[in-house]
């Protein structure tokens, strides 16, 4: 019996390896969920599409496989596109089936119609509408190995009524996914070669592009007797067991490797893309390292662009350099980086069992969750605390937002980790904020019976804008949360609920917790006045701070200002 298009797609993608769909059912795509239903793809049933569109971004991202989203027209497909832009940047492959209005209602205003091509081409590797039965499985295929091969969201745009069309006998078109190498000119590396031995004080820097060189990476720092500088979304594969790592740069960095990139004369940048310009040295020759020729020279002006796979770069880098015995310029920054350390740990101490710091929060939990835990925190405040004071020891895995930096990304994104990997633990730092934004799918964590725990960081307000505004000069202004208790609202929804308002119920509470057999949320209630410190403090930022504390003491806040200098200066 001939296939219909619903049929054709859903087998092209469990062939391209896709387990789960996630979505919301509705008339447009009732023909495929119901050609779903009838094959192994899972269809999670999620409350809102922008959710659905993170969590197959989390389950891709951690696994490397396709993962598929599906909405009806308008409204349905509309509602993934902040999920589907965060997947995108997170070099996540999703495939989205981003359904249309009937073919013969195209171009007459019918309700909910819209171009979806114009939508999605921006954030997509893939972005091709099936306008023939007979092409649903070549350009479904063509999507998935676009999107697994260019590690991105590829999307496939269907009208209604075609989803019910008979496709006759197509040729097998399949997916296929390639492993080339690539590596720079024999002549470009003999020019790197001969700019590190000119130079005296190399610092390499790291990004999630040296993923599959992490090996390599850390025989050139040792080669070099170089400082590695990772990115943040490098620490996981690149902090454990480093001897080279003095941390990150960045604003959410930290002296030693913020130092370790301004103080060196020569700095390699091996498959990073780091955006802020003003973290890059003034002084110092650059040479940049990608797979993308159009990322070099984008962030900061270098003297080498270099196209090539990280770890096949360096392999053939190495024979070219004489092995290296000045260590000062390591020394200096591994020291800074002890140092940096104990600050960290210090500032991890509560020494008032009524006041609880996030910081404290988030050290508890390195010590109290799985050597092999999946974590993710939402964009803001909680991110800074992840990247911060989590351990990466090699089995951990770690995802934030932090190329599209939107809010409410944590618990969807671990929603699909969890499902892709139940054995095991899967956590989501939420902010508040976050959590309050995209609620609805805790119901979601009930029904699909998903076992992620969610640790509200519960300050009452959207902390890390509050900080922006002081740091200019302004009255925190419209930050303000009137939080539930999130413990009572879990439970009401069916999870596990537990809430935290001194420092010394923590620990029993966390336990409680994370060894709870099924979906469980934390509400810590922690302390609102509370900055993120950068690695280095400028002068402008400290008069920008005393402006704020003079506009508070005039507004008759002082009891927040003082607070403030308390929590963060005089600890």
């Amino acid at each position: 019996m001939p296939a219909t298009v619903s049929e054709v797609i859903v087998d092209t993608l469990v062939q391209a390896g896709a387990k789960r769909c996630y979505g919301i059912v509705g008339d447009t795509i009732n023909h495929l969920t119901d050609a779903m239903r009838r094959s192994p793809l899972h269809w999670v049933h999620v409350r809102h599409e922008e959710v659905g569109a993170l969590a197959a971004g989390g389950e891709s991202y951690l696994t490397g496989t396709l993962s598929v989203c599906a909405g009806t027209c308008g409204p349905g497909s509309l509602h993934f596109v902040n999920g589907i832009f965060e997947s995108h940047r997170n070099g996540a492959p999703v495939l989205l089936i981003a359904s249309d209005v009937d073919r013969r209602e195209r171009g007459l205003g019918f309700p909910q119609a819209l171009d979806q091509r114009r939508i999605y081409e921006q954030c997509s590797v893939f972005c091709e509408e099936i306008a023939h039965p007979e092409q649903a499985r070549r350009i479904t295929a063509m999507a998935a190995q676009a999107a697994l091969n260019k590690c991105g969201v590829a999307v496939v745009i269907v009208a209604g009524d075609m989803f019910k069309e008979t496709a006759a006998d197509e040729l097998p078109w399949a997916v296929h996914c390639a492993a080339p190498v690539v590596r720079p000119s024999d002549a470009e590396l003999d020019r790197l070669a001969a700019l590190i031995t000119d130079a005296r004080r190399i610092t390499l820097y790291a990004g999630i592009g040296a993923r599959s060189g992490r090996e390599q990476t850390i025989a050139l720092a040792r080669h070099l007797q170089a400082p590695l500088v990772h990115t943040t979304r490098a620490k996981e594969f690149l902090e454990p067991d480093n001897p080279y790592n003095v941390g990150m740069n960045g604003i959410l960095g930290n002296k030693a490797g913020f130092h370790a990139v301004n103080d060196c004369d020569l700095l390699i940048c091996l498959g990073t893309d780091f955006a802020y310009t003003q973290f890059y040295p003034d002084n110092a020759k650059i040479v940049q390292i990608d797979t993308d020729a159009t990322h070099l020279g984008r962030r900061a002006p270098i003297d080498l662009g270099l196209v090539g796979d990280v770890g096949a770069t360096v392999d053939a880098l190495l024979p070219r350099l004489a092995p290296r015995t000045d260590d000062a310029h390591l020394r200096k920054a591994l020291d800074t980086w002890a140092d940096d350390r104990k600050r960290l740990e210090h500032s991890a101490d509560e020494p008032d069992p009524t006041l609880i710091h996030p910081q404290f929060v988030a050290h508890t939990l390195d010590r109290l969750a799985a050597a092999d835990a999946v974590f993710t925190a939402d964009g803001g405040s909680p991110m800074v605390w992840l990247l911060r004071h989590l351990t990466a020891n090699g089995q951990r895995s770690f995802l934030t937002s932090l190329l599209h930096g939107t809010m409410a990304n944590a618990y969807p994104q671990a929603l699909g980790m969890a499902l892709a990997a139940p054995q095991r633990q899967v956590i989501a730092l939420c902010g508040d904020g976050g959590m309050t934004m995209l609620m609805g799918d805790l119901l979601t964590l009930v029904q699909e019976n998903v076992p992620v725990k969610l640790l509200v960081f519960d300050n009452g307000s959207l902390g890390f804008v509050e900080m922006e505004q002081r740091i200019e000069g302004l009255l925190d202004s419209y930050t303000d949360l009137k939080n539930p208790d999130f413990a009572k609202l879990a439970e009401a929804c069916g999870l596990f609920g537990r809430r935290v308002e001194q420092a010394n119920a923590l620990e029993p509470a966390m336990h409680e917790w994370l060894t709870h057999d099924g979906p469980a949320l934390l509400d810590v209630k922690v302390n609102r006045m509370e900055l993120v410190m950068p690695p280095e403090v400028e002068l402008s930022q400290v008069a920008s701070t005393a402006i704020f504390g003079t506009k508070a003491i005039l507004s008759g806040r002082t009891d927040e200002f003082m607070a403030l200098l308390k929590n963060n200066f005089w600890r």
